[in-house]
């Protein structure tokens, strides 16, 4: 499972990690570094199967001067005479 940590920690290992790099753990050493106040918490709520949910939020306005198709959309018709 991913977690973010908080501070910086030495793996079984021996490597060492620094604050804020996400790291590979199993639910055993995931409890010891919650213990240790060693993991961020992540935005939103847990749900207890260990997953994240991220509340909606409302939608961004869109820009107008950006709507319309893509770079790879054919050329408009050109009905000038």
């Amino acid at each position: 499972m991913q977690v973010r940590l908080s501070t910086s920690w030495t793996d079984p290992g021996g490597r060492i990690w620094a604050p804020g790099d996400t790291v590979d753990v199993d639910a055993v050493i995931l409890a010891e570094l919650e213990e240790q106040g060693m993991v961020e918490e992540p935005e939103g709520n847990t749900t207890g199967s260990g997953e994240t949910t991220t509340p909606p939020s409302a939608p961004k306005p869109t820009d107008p001067t950006k709507i319309g198709p893509g770079p790879g959309a054919p050329p408009a018709d050109d009905t000038r005479d």
